[in-house]
């Protein structure tokens, strides 16, 4: 498979690189062991013997190391933020920000959108949202985009009249077709790729806007308590951006 052959190449790779490291320095033979430990986690000829190790991880370098901070959190949540991110697998939020467990209420989507307040339509992220806002009480929404998001190229593709090929994807990323055609007005003359890019951080703006939908959202905003926030992700340059909701220009946080 593709997959495994990645794999085989991207560990030979970092182990080759640690041991030409390991020449110039004494004592780096820890980090090749460590590395080959964390690259036998990632092959996934096995799911079930991945998903074994992963807890064994877990439980003996988190679980058993801190009991007290697990046992506080049996007893309830009061994470700080609600994320919003995408279910792109390169981009989990809780490893590229290191959110701790109890830190972080989550929401994944296709090209992290959130969609307008409506109770017909996409329940399942109102839900989330109702229940971060008004019963977790959450101080912070952050709307996280990212580089090469797929659900975005498919936005930017998508013809006007389309007729769906999918039976979910292509209604649910109209959400951002806001965020497209201030794109194309803006940047119509420019390459896609260069369209795609303006997109994955207007399509945040967007939902940054629908979630002022919320009445609960929109209360809080207004009397101090919550804050929006939206973000991008570039895991190819591994920088991150982090904007005001009324000041996205002028970045709060960039590295």
């Amino acid at each position: 498979m593709a997959g495994n052959n990645s794999s085989e190449l991207a560990a030979e790779g970092i182990k080759r690189l640690l041991r030409e490291d390991e020449k110039m320095q004494d004592g780096n033979e820890t980090k090749v062991e460590m590395a080959e430990t964390a690259l036998r986690r990632i092959d996934i000829s096995d799911p079930i013997e991945m998903i074994k190790r992963g807890f064994y991880h877990f439980k003996n370098e988190e679980f058993d190391m801190f009991p007290e901070y697990f046992q506080e959190l049996a007893k309830a949540q009061h994470p700080k933020f609600l994320v919003f991110a995408c279910s792109d697998s390169r981009v989990c939020p809780s490893r590229v920000l290191n959110f701790q467990l109890g830190q972080a209420f989550m929401a994944r989507n296709i090209a992290n959108l959130v969609p307008g307040f409506n109770q017909v339509k996409h329940s399942e992220s109102g839900a989330v949202i109702e229940y971060a806002v008004t019963a977790l009480e959450v101080e912070v929404i952050l709307v996280i985009g990212h580089s090469k998001c797929g659900g975005i190229e498919a936005l930017m593709a998508l013809p006007d009249d389309a007729a769906p090929t999918y039976d979910f994807i292509h209604d649910w990323i109209k959400i951002g077709l806001p965020a497209k055609a201030k794109v194309m007005a803006e940047f119509g003359n420019e390459p896609f790729e260069i369209q795609c890019k303006m997109c994955e951080k207007e399509a945040v703006n967007v939902s940054l806007i629908n979630l002022l939908t919320y009445p609960y959202v929109r209360s809080r905003v207004a009397n101090g308590t919550l804050k929006l926030m939206g973000g991008h992700y570039d895991f190819i340059q591994g920088r991150l951006q982090v904007w005001g909701f009324d000041a996205w220009t002028k970045p709060l946080l960039c590295i």
